[in-house]
C-alpha cells in the first residue's frame, strides 16, 4: 500500500475538519431548516456565542470517534478486528450516564440500548442488530458519526475502512445505518489519493448493496443536483422524499445522510460552503457537519481550511474527550493526528513517525498548530498579544507576539491542563478529566528572543489553578531576562498545592529592561534539541498516572 507523503498533516486536517464541523453544529443541534433561518439565517461562521454556548465543548461525536479506534490498539492492530472486539472497547471507556453516548434510554437511544446489551452479556454484533432491537432503534444515526477514525487509519484503502467502519457500526446498529458508515468511511479513506467527488461517491457505492435504501437516496439526490443549480431546491426535495416525518425514532440515519451527499455534491473544492450548506439544513447539525467537515479536511488538506474565515484559530487545536480516561481528557488535534497516523502506519507494517523534538507534550511541528495555547485575558493583561506557528532553524515553534507592554502589564498564553470553568454549561456528555500538571512534575520550555527584538523581556512559566472558589489564581515560576537573540531554558519543579487542580500552564513576560512602546516576540519550541517540554507536562497513556517525582520525557 502506498502511504501518501503528507499523510500525517491529511490527518491533522481531517480531524481539524471534524472538530470545526462539530463545534460549529452543535449549539443548533436538532434545529429544523424553516428555525435556523427564522433565528440565525445562513450559518457561515461560529454562532455560538450568539446562544451563549462554549466553543469547545464535550460531544459524543469528537469523543466516540477518538476513543472506539483504540480497540486497535488494546484488541491488536490488524484489519480483522471484529465488532465483539470494539464492544469490548465500549465497556472499557464508556461511564454509563455519564461519557460519550447520548443516555435517552432504552429503546430510546440507540447507543444507550446497544450499551444495555453489552452490559447485560450479549455481544456484538448482536448488541445492535435489527434482531435484537428492532428496525427503528437500529438504523438511526449514530453508525456514521464515529467512523472518521476508522477512515484515517486506512489512507487510500477504502475496502478496509469500510470493513471497520461496518463492525463498528454493528455494536449499536444495523441495516441503512451500518451502509452509510461504511460508504462514508470508503469516501474519506480514498480522498487520501483523489479529489474527484464523484469519484468517492462511486468509491462507497462500491462497498454498499446496490439496491440499499442509502444507495437509491444517493441517486436520487445526484440527479436532483443535475437538475437544480441552488442547493436550496434540492434541500426542499430532499425534505419532502428523505424529511424525518417519514422515518421514526428520533434521529433517522437517511434524512441526514442525505444533507451530507447533498453538501458535498454542491461544494467539493470549498470548506466554509459546504459547511454553510449542511449546517443551514438543520437536523443533526453537529454530526452531518462534523462528517463532511473531515472528508473535505483530507480531500483538500490543511491549506483548504485556510481558504476561507479563520477556522482553526478560535479553536486553537483544543479538543476535549468524555470518557474513562480521565488522562485523556485534556487533549489537542495534533496528538491525536500523531496517535492516529502512527496506527495507520502500523496497519500498513510502516515504521511509526518519530516523535517530534524527543517526546515533547508540545512541539508545534505541524503547520498552524498551536496544541490550545491561546492569549491570557484579565487584568493587567496585555491586549496585543497574538500567536503564530512559525519555522525556525530547529524546526516549528509557538510565536507569542505583543507590543507595547506597559509596567505593570504582562503579556501571557497558556494552554488546557484541567477541565475548564465552562464545564458545568456543557450539555448532556460530562468530562471527567485528570488534571495534566501536578506537584513534582518538572516543566521545561526553550525560548529563543529573535534578533530584532527592540529590547529585552522578562520571562517566566505560568501555571494557573482554581482556589477554593473556583477562581483562577496565577503562579509564576522563576524569570530569566532574555536579550535580543538569545535563548534560555525556563525549569520548575512545580511545588505548588495538591488540592488545587492546575487548569492551565503557559508562559508570561513582563516588561524588563525595555522601553515602554517596543515589540517583542517570543518562541517556544517545545524542547529543542533536548526535548524538554514547554508549559505543560506529561499526559498519561491509557489512564496511567506517572510517578508525582517524574520528570517529563527526557528530563
Amino acid at each position: 500500500m502506498q502511504i501518501p507523503n503528507d499523510y500525517l498533516e491529511r490527518v491533522y486536517a481531517g480531524v481539524l475538519g471534524k472538530l470545526i464541523g462539530v463545534y460549529l453544529g452543535r449549539p443548533f443541534e436538532g434545529w429544523t431548516y424553516q428555525k435556523i433561518m427564522e433565528k440565525l439565517g445562513p450559518i457561515e461562521y461560529f454562532v455560538h456565542d450568539r446562544l451563549g454556548d462554549p466553543l469547545v465543548v464535550t460531544d459524543d461525536d469528537v469523543a466516540g470517534t477518538f476513543t472506539f479506534v483504540r480497540a486497535l490498539e488494546d484488541y491488536g492492530i490488524s484489519p480483522d478486528l471484529t465488532a465483539e472486539d470494539i464492544g469490548k472497547a465500549w465497556l472499557n471507556y464508556i461511564v454509563e450516564e455519564r461519557s460519550i453516548l447520548w443516555w435517552g434510554g432504552n429503546g430510546n437511544s440507540t447507543e444507550h440500548t446497544a450499551w444495555l446489551n453489552l452490559r447485560k452479556g450479549i455481544p456484538a454484533p448482536a448488541s445492535g442488530s435489527i434482531a435484537t432491537n428492532g428496525r427503528a432503534v437500529a438504523e438511526q444515526i449514530g453508525a456514521q458519526i464515529f467512523i472518521d477514525g476508522w477512515a484515517l487509519v486506512a489512507p487510500g484503502q477504502p475496502q478496509l475502512a469500510a470493513r471497520f467502519a461496518e463492525q463498528a457500526g454493528k455494536v449499536s446498529h444495523d441495516g441503512e445505518s451500518v451502509y452509510a458508515a461504511m460508504l462514508w468511511a470508503a469516501m474519506e479513506a480514498e480522498a487520501f489519493v483523489s479529489a474527484d467527488i464523484d469519484h468517492l461517491i462511486d468509491t462507497g457505492m462500491s462497498v454498499i448493496p446496490s439496491d440499499c435504501e442509502i444507495a437509491q437516496l444517493i441517486g436520487d439526490i445526484r440527479a436532483w443536483h443535475k437538475e437544480h443549480e441552488d442547493w436550496r431546491a434540492t434541500r426542499a426535495l430532499i425534505e419532502e422524499h428523505y424529511g424525518y416525518h417519514r422515518y421514526p425514532g428520533n434521529c433517522h440515519v437517511m434524512p441526514n445522510h442525505a444533507l451530507m451527499i447533498m453538501a458535498v455534491l454542491y461544494a467539493p473544492d470549498d470548506f466554509q460552503k459546504a459547511q454553510t450548506i449542511v449546517n443551514t439544513s438543520g437536523w443533526d447539525t453537529d454530526c452531518n457537519a462534523g462528517n463532511v467537515g473531515c472528508l473535505l479536511g483530507v480531500m483538500h488538506g490543511l491549506e483548504g481550511l485556510g481558504s476561507g474565515p479563520d477556522w482553526r484559530g478560535p479553536i486553537a487545536d483544543r479538543l476535549l474527550i468524555s470518557s474513562a480516561d480521565g488522562g485523556n481528557s485534556i487533549n489537542d488535534a495534533v496528538r491525536i493526528a500523531y496517535y492516529l497516523a502512527n496506527l495507520g502506519l502500523k496497519l500498513a507494517g510502516r515504521p511509526e513517525i518519530e516523535p517530534p523534538k524527543g517526546g515533547a507534550r508540545f512541539h508545534f511541528s505541524l503547520p498552524g498548530s498551536r496544541q490550545g495555547f491561546r492569549p491570557q485575558d484579565g487584568f493587567a493583561a496585555n491586549q496585543s498579544v497574538r500567536l503564530d506557528n512559525v519555522e525556525t532553524a530547529e524546526g516549528r515553534a509557538l510565536a507569542i507576539a505583543f507590543e507595547a507592554l506597559a509596567p505593570g502589564q504582562f503579556a501571557a498564553a497558556t494552554t488546557p491542563a484541567f477541565a475548564p470553568p465552562e464545564t458545568s454549561r456543557m450539555r448532556t456528555y460530562a468530562l471527567m478529566a485528570t488534571p495534566l500538571v501536578y506537584p513534582g512534575q518538572t516543566i521545561r520550555a526553550r525560548l529563543l528572543a529573535p534578533a530584532d527584538n527592540v529590547g529585552s523581556v522578562q520571562a517566566a512559566l505560568r501555571i494557573r489553578t482554581y482556589d477554593g472558589n473556583d477562581e483562577l489564581v496565577d503562579m509564576d515560576g522563576a524569570s530569566q531576562v532574555l536579550e535580543p537573540g538569545r535563548d534560555a531554558i525556563l525549569e520548575w519543579r512545580f511545588a505548588g498545592s495538591r488540592a488545587r487542580p492546575r487548569r492551565h500552564s503557559g508562559m508570561e513576560a513582563s516588561r524588563g529592561r525595555r522601553p515602554a512602546n517596543c515589540r517583542s516576540r517570543h518562541r517556544v519550541d517545545g524542547g529543542g534539541t533536548q526535548g524538554r517540554w514547554p508549559c505543560a507536562s506529561r499526559l498519561p497513556s491509557l489512564g496511567r498516572q506517572p510517578r508525582p517525582d517524574a520528570q517529563a520525557p527526557g528530563g
